[in-house]
């Protein structure tokens, strides 16, 4: 082994000249012969401390990168640093930039690490700091299995880049860990290669996909930004078409205040104009109920007058089942009959009964739904009135006898509801 790689060769070497010197002669003083093993003994016990020494101070130091062999630095510059990151530390290096291509780069950065040098220290010092958490862990490591044991981890996980420093630099890692570390490296490289080549298919198939979808997201585009600008015009039109809408809604709104408000004033300036509605309400109530009495009144002149001509026989007994507010006799052709009351479903039979006498029919309920100021003015468009007692209130009751009697309107009156109850009032009613 040469001296350069022997720690004891390069300690003897250095210590030899010390004794070095031409032999002694035969005839020499006791003195100088017993002075001649004082001056080697400390020699050899300085060699035996250095020795002893050593194994400590390799097993607490971790080595550097230009400590390594040479075969490690290859593969811990390829996985250790990015060819972006190298270039940078080349050009940090030379003052310059480099022009030399990626493999040039990797060449020469692999041969300046044998050596200690500006480009090498500046490799360990990017390693340390880019793998700082790595080696934190690794520290923990205490002998060489445990160091092969995280190895092992490490290329199951697929993060090796970290690991290998981590391993190769720990003072417990020894030549074969150091081989076989390499070993693994060199199949996990090739194993990555052949992962390359697949995911470079793949990204050669999925860059021609992205190429077909960013066309067809182009077109897509292009279409949603014609809608777009479609809608926003619709959008535009509609928000003036509301403005306008508004406008003339606030404008009626304020017409209509104004409306209000000259409405209160020409109450305010018109005493007595309620009073004054009212009484001209009822003077067309009265002036239409004079109307319909005219008209009786010139009916019953000409039935007065064919009375007059053929004198009317007087029935031997009349029932008692009706109620004449005022009798006389009167035809139902061609006449108005009013109904006061009586049950709902049974107004269409009425209207049926009456209308096959040649009546005209009218209904009013007595002011259960219907208006009752309008019972007064159906009072005076009817010829005959029928009251269903038993169906009506009090009330309406009391107004349609109150009316027949002051008006000499012809009334019956029927307790019950039925159908046979109207037509036997209508046929005493109608019997001449």
């Amino acid at each position: 082994m040469c001296e350069k790689h022997d720690p004891l060769a390069a300690i003897i070497a250095a210590s030899m000249p010390q004794v070095a010197g031409p032999v002694a002669s035969p005839v020499q003083r006791p003195a100088e012969q017993a002075a001649k093993p004082q001056v080697i003994k400390p020699i050899i016990n300085n060699v035996l401390n250095v020795l002893a020494k050593e194994p400590e101070a390799q097993a607490s130091r971790r080595r550097r990168l230009w400590e390594l062999g040479h075969a490690c630095h290859c593969p811990l510059v390829g996985v250790g640093f990015p060819l972006g990151v190298l270039r940078k530390l080349v050009d940090k290096v030379t003052n310059g930039k480099v022009v030399a291509d990626d493999y040039e780069v990797h060449v020469g950065a692999v041969t300046e690490c044998g050596s200690r040098n500006r480009l090498s220290e500046a490799l360990q010092k990017e390693l340390e700091r880019r793998y700082a958490a790595v080696l934190l862990r690794f520290r923990n490591a205490k002998s060489t299995e445990q160091v092969a044991d995280m190895w092992r981890n490490a290329v199951n996980n697929g993060d090796v880049a970290g690991a290998f420093w981590a391993g190769l630099t720990h003072p417990r890692c020894t030549s074969e860990l150091e081989e076989q570390m390499c070993r693994d490296l060199h199949m996990v490289q090739h194993q990555a290669g052949a992962c390359v080549r697949a995911d470079i298919t793949k990204f050669n198939a999925t860059l021609d996909e992205n190429k077909r979808l960013t066309h067809d997201l182009a077109k897509a585009q292009q279409r949603a930004a014609a809608l777009m600008a479609e809608k926003t015009t619709d959008a535009e039109k509609h928000a003036a078409q509301l403005m306008q809408l508004r406008a003339q809604v606030v404008g009626k709104d304020s017409m209509v205040d104004s409306l209000k408000v000259e409405l209160e004033q020409l109450r305010d300036s018109i005493p007595g104009l309620e009073s004054r509605a009212k009484l001209a309400e009822r003077l067309g109530q009265m002036e239409e109920r004079e109307r319909a009495m005219r008209q009786q009144m010139a009916e019953l002149r000409v039935e007065l007058a064919r009375a007059l001509e053929a004198p009317v026989p007087v029935p031997e007994a009349a029932p008692q089942v009706v109620e004449h507010v005022m009798k006389m006799p009167l035809s139902l052709r061609e006449r108005a009959v009013l109904c006061v009351g009586g049950r709902n479903g049974n107004v269409a039979s009425y209207r049926e009964l009456i209308e096959r006498e040649g009546a005209q029919f009218s209904h009013h309920d007595g002011g259960l739904e219907d208006n009752a100021n309008r019972l007064e003015a159906s009072l005076a468009a009817a010829d005959l009135v029928i009251c269903q007692t038993g169906c009506i209130s009090h009330s309406a009751y009391w107004r349609v006898k109150d009316y027949c009697k002051r008006n000499g309107k012809r009334c019956v009156f029927i307790d019950n509801p039925s159908i046979s109850s109207l037509a036997r009032g209508l046929e005493q009613a109608s019997a001449v």
